[in-house]
């Protein structure tokens, strides 16, 4: 979905004439649907449609007199210049998880006023923070309106697209299984029942995938499990007959999307509810009556730990897609010059590249490919109507990634294309002693993993630099590309955030230089055991991404003989896991590149 910025301020005029019909004094729109997700289907990309701005985290506010955008540092850039002109204005927030724009609401409303926001689409731990606040200022908070349903004459319908399932080998641990792992946690927490909404906990539990949802092999489905049985509440007609036979006789039986409310108001009266008040919304939670127990959905822990089944097959897909990498990077720097190359041929050569690659399903998000002060901005993405050529000298990011029936990949890499100047070899080599720093962490099992965000910000930190995004995310198993628990930032610790076996996470430190250049440097790592320690277990990291680091760019002044051993060792790697998968000029440009850096 694109919106025309020429229609936003007809679009706010029709939102501004609902709140008059509903007298109310403002009307929040969250990026979310009603499973939370951050890629949203195209119907719930309301603050989209709205405002202007297509980042993806993000917050609307309208008023009669004034719409706001509350966006982090990521999108600073870019909500700027999507808003230009369109009546909406951008307030800077310090990070995605700040709650400026409740402040906000409490600040500038009248007491007494109400305000809006669909409960079906706001998750049941913001609204229990918003109700708070906005109770404390005496403003009245509705949550039973969706004022889209009557603004937005166009609304596109649910998605259509069918269910298929993820089959052995590759789905190592069958459906019943995973089943009876989450009863024997439902069993710890004294619960007979538990509702689930997000939809890659769903994909994982019942060994399903789907494509209702950009980048991630998710469909739309609400989960309801008890003891001896199962329902999936999912759209009529997306589930093949076979495989609804093959769910049946796992005892899961299917039920229409839109009758999950009902289901929970149904309950009997001595059920005892499991719900994960982050992953739930606030509609859907209202429809139980029963008693609740509210704690971590156990699904989102054991999917963030692979088994050594699942950590091998992610291996094998790294592989294909450093085969892939080293294909496109062999063209790109033979084509360079000699074709035109834009941001957006870049996109289109790493999709036709990995699509070659065995397992490959699909890009895991939509490709960053940042020339010069593009890469200046962490999420921005090219358009035909707005995108740089690649000509002349400067640093390129690209930041990308595939779906495999194997695993999901991310990787971020930076190129010094020409003689670039001394600054930007600079920042490329403190963000890379950052990549490294962290990479060869070594750290007690358990430990909460924003502990662990400092090891990459050191470098930059004494030189007092910093960037304003997390250093890492969870990455799912052929799921979505961002999953939790586990967290590498400045986020509060929480008890569930404890790093164990089995994790895979980014590490992406970086630096940007608003107007001139960006630089970020990303692998996956996977945690496994250290050598026995007599204090204990340790976790260290095993980075599996595959892919030449550029070398071309480093300030070497500034890296230690460790930290050139690390890099050597990281290519050696690289060379000794892909050579057997690439030819030609891909096997040519893979030994130029992860040739040794040696002393300085």
């Amino acid at each position: 979905m694109q919106t025309v910025p020429s229609a936003v301020p007809a679009r706010l005029q029709r939102t501004r004439a609902a709140l008059k019909h509903h007298q109310l004094a403002a009307v929040l729109v969250p990026s979310s649907d009603p499973h939370l997700s951050e890629y949203l289907p195209e119907r719930w990309q309301a603050r989209q449609w709205l405002s202007g701005f297509t980042g993806s985290v993000g917050t609307l506010l309208v008023t009669p007199d004034r719409a706001l955008v509350f966006a982090d540092s990521r999108y600073w850039v870019q909500a700027e210049a999507e808003l230009a002109g369109s009546g909406v204005e951008l307030v800077r927030i310090g990070a995605a998880a700040s709650t400026g724009h409740v402040d906000w609401l409490a600040q500038n409303v009248a007491k007494g006023s109400s305000v809006a926001v669909d409960g079906d689409v706001l998750g049941l731990a913001a609204a229990q923070h918003l109700g708070r606040v906005l109770e404390r200022a005496g403003i009245h908070l509705r949550t039973d309106l969706d004022l889209f349903g009557e603004v937005w004459p166009e609304r596109p319908a649910l998605p259509r697209a069918e269910v298929y399932e993820h089959r052995a080998p590759m789905a190592p641990e069958s459906r019943a299984a995973k089943l009876k792992r989450v009863r024997d946690a439902m069993a710890q927490h004294g619960a007979s029942h538990h509702f689930l909404s997000t939809v890659d906990d769903i994909a994982w539990l019942f060994n399903l995938r789907g494509a209702d949802v950009s980048y991630n092999p998710v469909f739309l489905a609400h989960a309801l499990v008890d003891a001896d049985g199962a329902v999936l509440f999912v759209g009529e007609g997306k589930v093949p007959g076979p495989l609804c036979d093959q769910l049946a006789a796992d005892g899961v039986r299917l039920a229409p999307y839109e009758s999950a409310r009902e289901a929970l108001s149904r309950l009997p009266g001595d059920a005892v509810l499991l719900l994960d008040p982050r992953r739930i919304t606030l509609g859907l939670c209202q429809a139980a009556t029963v008693k609740r127990v509210e704690a971590i959905n156990p699904s989102t822990l054991f999917k963030s730990r692979k088994s050594d089944a699942e950590a091998q097959h992610v291996r094998d897909a790294m592989a294909e897609d450093g085969a892939a990498m080293a294909e496109f990077y062999a063209w790109f720097e033979a084509a360079l010059g000699r074709e035109r190359i834009t941001e957006l041929t870049i996109d289109e050569r790493i999709t036709e590249a990995r699509s070659r690659r065995r397992g490959f399903v699909g890009p895991s998000f939509g490709s960053i490919a940042g020339w010069r002060a593009n890469g200046a901005m962490p999420h921005y993405r090219a358009t035909p109507a707005s995108h740089a050529v690649i000509e002349g000298k400067g640093l390129l990011l690209i930041d990308s990634g595939g779906q495999y029936l194997g695993g999901t990949t991310d990787i971020t890499r930076v190129w010094a294309l020409g003689d670039v100047s001394a600054a930007e070899k600079r920042d490329y080599t403190l963000v890379l002693k950052g990549t490294i720093n962290l990479s060869r962490a070594r750290f007690p099992r358990g430990t909460l993993s924003p502990m662990l965000d400092a090891l990459a910000r050191a470098p930059l930190w004494a030189e007092g630099l910093d960037y304003g995004h997390g250093t890492g995310h969870g990455v799912g198993y052929f799921l979505n590309v961002h999953e939790g628990p586990q967290s590498i930032s400045k986020a509060i610790p929480e008890p569930h955030m404890a790093m164990e076996v089995g994790m895979i996470t980014s590490v992406e430190p970086g630096l940007y230089r608003a107007g001139q250049w960006g630089v970020r440097i990303e692998n996956l790592v996977l945690n496994v055991l250290a050598p026995p320690s007599e204090f204990g277990e340790f976790l260290e990291f095993e980075t599996l991404t595959l892919c030449p680091i550029d070398t071309t760019c480093l300030e070497r002044s500034l890296l230690r003989a460790d930290e050139v051993e690390w890099l050597d060792r990281y290519h050696d790697t690289v060379r000794a896991r892909l050579l057997p998968l690439v030819e030609g000029p891909a096997r040519a440009w893979l030994l130029e590149r992860t040739k040794h850096l040696g002393r300085p």
